[in-house]
């Protein structure tokens, strides 16, 4: 691990096991140790946040509004951001992110607080009434653990990949008791490939995190369901339709998201701000519709269970709307289009959580709804509000995160309903064809996209974004002055690694360069070393890099100038260094041999 020097005990343990222990083997070990953790994790911070909730509500009269309500989640908000600016001092927002961040460029490597900060962050924000979920920190936190793990050991990049994607697994199948979907997750939303060397110890967290998730909690669902009636072909186009827009629905999540994560970004450094802005909206979507009160769990089980109107009128507890079952249609709708904006104040305002749960409560609000309209206006066969609900919820999250593997698979072992299955996968798929149109990434590796940092499972893509410019920049450069005579231009070029000298001012600013196989006709004469200076023999350079161009772009630049050597400026526009073609074809052939092996 970077900057951590190991204790003697631990050498000696590395030691012990290279010569004892294989490789496949002590991954598997690895990650086993990180499946038991992941587990304890996600069982830590269900307690906590469950202990909160009942600490501040347990109170309340579900017959009438709260003010309390407009209290709690500013509290909530301002507590985490205290423990983030002072504690932490870190950015740890958009978990998942930060790992595909950490995935494609940073060699998997989080930093060692991942491995708490984000439970005990989101813990205070869910608790006190954030509505977003506890899904995106127990994930960043299960892959911190491999992560940090695996440098413990000095890994190399590959195995570090593997033993992350083993702390995600982990802390899905632990969270959702669902070791299937931890698996496809890894697979469809961090993009690690299922090579058989990864496959196996993934396989074994997902199973590890779940055995002890049933050890520490009991046989108990996170969502109890129970099939209404059985599915039929007649409802084939309900489905279609249902994922058509479930697809919609994702697409405003997604860019609603954006609009509101732009808004905030303008106040970067103004923290109270942001909180003022943040804590107010939420506060005030929570008082009007209390179901937006942290992750929403209850109300997707009140909806999922339902069996007459009165069961789910009870959806209305301590909202202003309480008793008046006649509001029930415009309340699920008000609530499904809010909850992007209350998920989104609660971030922005700077608590900390992600959007896993949120696109689960979303989903089922949407597939009641749906159902509720179908059957109103009895535009066909009658369709199940339960089972449409639990639909729902399958294709928002697949449009969401592009993920209809995750989202069939996740639903199918939350809820015990297998008998689902096929309209899952129609709801799914139909889901996630309809946000393509619109969407090309995830709402995870869209913020990465845009700066040409997302990892892909194209191997030629995957490899460049995996490349890092600034260990291919040749730094160790020899400069030459705009004034600079031809003769100590020559002597120079016999000290140069490079066929091209940059000439830079006083400060550093790049002015031209000096292409020696252009200067070939007047180095070897003697006599005109005195009558040629450097500003007469530059030439304009064929192109200029910037220190944070995408691998992607750089490979296109050298392709369409034909050059040897092109020079990379700093953020401040001074020559950082130069970059070799040959030296990143020599380092892509290698990285691409790598990847192909199992």
């Amino acid at each position: 691990m970077e900057g951590i020097s190991r204790p003697t005990w631990l050498q000696q343990l590395h030691e012990w096991r290279v010569e004892h222990v294989s490789e496949k083997m002590f991954m598997i070990i690895l990650a086993l140790i990180v499946g038991f953790f992941a587990a304890v994790a996600a069982f830590f911070l269900h307690w906590i946040i469950n202990q909160i909730v009942l600490l501040l509500t347990s109170s309340f009269d579900r017959t009438h509004a709260n003010w309390l309500y407009l209290v709690y989640p500013v509290v909530g908000i301002y507590l985490t951001s205290l423990f983030v600016r002072y504690i932490v001092k870190d950015n740890i927002s958009h978990g998942i992110t930060r790992i595909l961040y950490a995935i494609s460029s940073n060699k998997s490597r989080l930093k060692s607080h991942n491995c708490w900060s984000s439970v005990i962050a989101s813990a205070i924000t869910i608790g006190f009434g954030g509505s977003v979920g506890a899904e995106a920190p127990i994930v960043l936190t299960g892959s911190a653990i491999g992560s940090n793990l695996g440098q413990l050991f000095h890994l190399d990049r590959k195995m570090l990949m593997t033993l992350v994607g083993c702390g995600a697994a982990g802390a899905i199948a632990g969270i959702f008791k669902a070791p299937i979907a931890g698996l496809v997750f890894t697979l469809e939303v961090l993009m690690i490939d299922m090579t058989m060397s990864a496959l196996l110890p993934i396989l074994v967290s997902c199973v590890t995190a779940t055995c002890f998730t049933y050890i520490f909690s009991g046989d108990a669902s996170l969502f109890s369901f129970h099939l209404d009636s059985e599915w039929s072909v007649q409802r084939i186009p309900a489905c279609v339709l249902l994922g058509i827009s479930c697809g919609l629905v994702s697409l405003y999540f997604i860019r609603m998201m954006s609009v509101c994560e732009d808004v905030f970004a303008r106040f970067k450094d103004k923290p109270y701000v942001k909180l003022a802005i943040g804590g107010t909206i939420l506060s005030l979507l929570i008082f009007i519709f209390p179901a937006l009160y942290g992750e929403g769990y209850s109300s997707i089980n009140l909806l999922l269970n339902g069996r007459t109107e009165a069961d789910w009128n009870r959806i209305l507890n301590n909202s202003l709307f309480s008793g008046q079952g006649s509001m029930l249609i415009p309340y699920i709708a008000l609530v499904l289009f809010t909850k992007v904006l209350a998920t989104s104040a609660t971030n922005g305002g700077g608590g900390c959580g992600g959007t896993f749960a949120p696109s689960l409560f979303i989903g089922c609000f949407t597939g009641f709804l749906f159902s509720r309209l179908w059957n109103m206006e009895q535009i066909g066969v009658y369709v199940p509000e339960k089972n449409f609900s639990l639909l729902g919820m399958a294709g928002v999250m697949s449009g969401v995160m592009h993920a209809p593997l995750t989202g069939i698979f996740l639903i199918a072992e939350l809820t015990g309903g297998y008998s689902m299955f096929m309209p899952l996968m129609i709801v799914s798929v139909c889901a996630y064809l309809t946000i393509i149109i619109f969407e090309p990434h995830s709402i995870y590796g869209s913020r990465l996209a845009k700066q040409g940092k997302l990892l892909t499972h194209h191997t030629d893509h995957a490899v460049l974004t995996l490349m890092n410019l600034d260990s291919l920049i040749e730094k160790d450069f020899l400069g030459v002055t705009p004034d600079m005579e031809l003769g100590q231009i020559v002597h120079k070029i016999s000290r140069s690694h490079s066929t091209v000298l940059p000439v830079l001012d006083a400060g550093g600013t790049l002015l031209g360069e000096i292409d020696i196989m252009k200067i070939r006709n007047v180095v070897f004469r003697i006599e005109l070393y005195h009558h040629f200076k450097s500003s007469q023999l530059m030439t304009e350079p064929k192109a200029l890099l910037s220190d944070d161009t995408p691998m992607a772009e750089v490979m296109q630049t050298f392709d369409r100038t034909g050059a040897n050597w092109l020079p990379v400026l700093d953020a401040e526009k001074h020559l950082k260094g130069y970059i070799s073609r040959q030296r990143i074809y020599t380092v892509y052939r290698k990285m691409v041999a790598d990847m192909s092996e199992e």
